[in-house]
């Protein structure tokens, strides 16, 4: 086994859909199984010492869904904010919510806040991506460093990937070692483009409620079987571990 260090996992949950089709269910069935599920993966992140795992719950190309199932997706959100805000906390493990809140409705938005501030503190970090998308991240950063450039405390010529890096969400942690994407499909779909630059892709054709605490071992297991190069050779990473 590596010694490369796995500091933060992200994960696309890909297949409640299906999950419930195949097994003669309505498709919130399968999104309740989806959260039901969240509990197993995070008892494991426990295990492998892992500090921040990031799950990709709603995406901004998700509200072209069917208008029941956005709204049973909705429901799920906020019930899950509400139940599991004050059990993080008591768990250690601080609440993020990354992606525009805008379009949520008001009561979402509140409980989004209120959950934030009750799991605010410690020694590991739950991220939840909610209306979130990459280009969208990236525009904002993009935003953000102009007006720097505007305002005069920045120049054109200051413009680096450091510049830009500070800008995007979780900018304040670790880059995403593993990226996990359950259900099948070989794609990130819009997922924190930027931060995942140099993640570790794994794919598994186990769909999002089928993927547990033995799932995530074996997906563990084989990123630290991997060589990471960041753009060395072979030979230069062997010479320095």
């Amino acid at each position: 086994m590596s010694g490369n260090p796995l500091r933060h996992i992200a994960i696309i949950m890909d297949g409640n859909n299906r999950w419930a089709k195949q097994r003669g269910k309505p498709g919130h069935q399968g999104h309740k199984a989806g959260v039901e599920k969240i509990r197993d993966v995070m008892q494991s992140c426990r295990r492998h010492n892992v500090e921040v795992l990031t799950l990709f719950a709603f995406s901004s190309e998700n509200w072209q869904r069917p208008p029941r199932e956005v709204e049973a997706l909705m429901s799920l959100f906020l019930n899950y904010l509400k139940r599991e805000a004050k059990k993080l906390n008591k768990e250690g493990v601080r609440l993020r919510l990354v992606g525009r809140r805008d379009r949520f409705s008001s009561k979402i938005q509140k409980a989004i806040t209120e959950a934030e501030a009750i799991a605010s503190e410690g020694d590991t970090t739950l991220v939840i991506a909610a209306d979130y998308g990459g280009q969208w991240d990236m525009a904002n950063a993009a935003k953000a460093v102009a007006s720097k450039v505007l305002a005069g405390d920045m120049t054109v010529a200051d413009i680096d990937e450091a510049a830009i890096a500070a800008e995007v969400s979780l900018s304040d942690l670790p880059p995403p070692d593993l990226l996990i994407r359950t259900g099948g499909e070989h794609r990130i779909s819009n997922f924190i483009l930027w931060q995942a630059a140099y993640s570790e892709l794994y794919f598994t054709d186990l769909y999002w409620p089928d993927f547990g605490e033995e799932a995530l071992d074996q997906a563990v297991e084989d990123f630290h079987q991997r060589q990471r190069r960041f753009g060395k050779t072979s030979e230069q990473v062997e010479q320095e571990s």
